[in-house]
């Protein structure tokens, strides 16, 4: 290991000297110690409080400024205070013990209701996840570290994660009125922890963007296919995101002209998906396909 060197490098102040060394001694940061009891956290600045000449010691940088009293001139000092600095240097101590940075991120979480009943959302005030997730049972957690600690809970069925929300299902053991609370609390110090959330290795699931990006399945899909996609994807989701949910295109009939979805989150088991389902998507659909689409119908609940 390097022996750290210093130089005596005089300033405009005839009672300050810079001691400069040939490495970084703090990062970003710059500090002043009028007394012994101010440098509490820095046992090199304590040191040289001991000598009796010393006023005010700096550290920033790459140096230590040493302000004197006038008892003596620095000519007569300087030598033996850049020798003490270099020898603490050279020991290995800390030159200032910053205290440990917290290291929670600030979170906030808000809980909000659904339309299915047995789904809550919970929103976070930060992005979560960059794709969306879904979990029906701890199994298939296993590379999602919060969801497999959420479902430890007796009362979660599953864990959705979309962008910024969470959507948890919940079994009919309990009521939202007494675990809405221990859960947001839970995910808000969870995040705040800064634990993982996914792993980076999870592979991504499948979204209606993923077939269309991905070439292969861009091929097996028809014109009608894409373009109910592109009508999900614009028209549809944004508006199922803000209930927890999701809706994904499963696949097109060209015969029977009828349209396969999956639902996803809060849309999963909700006893107005139907109605979703029917009066919003498959009305809007034939509206803009033109007699291209019979039917909507959900491959799950």
């Amino acid at each position: 290991m390097e022996k750290t060197v210093i130089k005596i490098k005089p300033t405009n102040n005839p009672s300050i000297i810079k001691f400069e060394a040939d490495k970084f001694l703090t990062e970003h940061q710059s500090f002043e110690f009028k007394n012994i009891d101010e440098a509490g956290n820095s046992p090199l600045a304590q040191q040289l409080f001991y000598l009796p000449f010393v006023k005010t010691v700096f550290i920033s940088g790459n140096f230590v400024a040493v302000e004197r009293y006038n008892i003596v001139e620095w000519e007569e000092v300087q030598t033996e205070v850049a020798d003490q600095i270099e020898h603490y240097l050279n020991s290995g101590q800390p030159v200032v013990k910053t205290a440990e940075k917290d290291k929670k991120l600030p979170y906030t979480i808000y809980a909000e209701s659904t339309p299915n009943p047995a789904v809550m959302k919970f929103v976070a005030n930060k992005k979560l996840v960059d794709s969306i997730f879904e979990f029906k049972n701890i199994d298939e957690a296993k590379e999602a570290p919060l969801a497999q600690a959420l479902f430890h809970f007796p009362f979660v069925k599953e864990v959705f994660f979309d962008e910024n929300y969470i959507s948890i299902t919940k079994y009919d053991i309990a009521e939202w009125n007494d675990i809405t609370m221990e859960l947001r609390e839970y995910i808000r110090i969870y995040l705040e922890e800064g634990k993982t959330i996914i792993t980076e290795g999870i592979e991504e699931q499948k979204t209606n963007k993923n077939a269309i990006a991905n070439t292969q399945q861009a091929e097996n899909l028809n014109e009608t296919s894409k373009q109910i996609i592109s009508i999900i994807e614009e028209y549809v989701k944004p508006a199922v995101a803000s209930d927890g949910g999701n809706i994904l295109f499963e696949s097109y009939d060209e015969n029977s002209k009828i349209v396969k979805l999956i639902l996803q989150g809060a849309c999963s088991g909700c006893p107005s998906s139907t109605i979703t389902l029917k009066n919003g998507i498959e009305t809007m659909l034939k509206e803009m396909m033109h007699g291209k689409i019979n039917e909507v119908v959900a491959i799950n609940g």
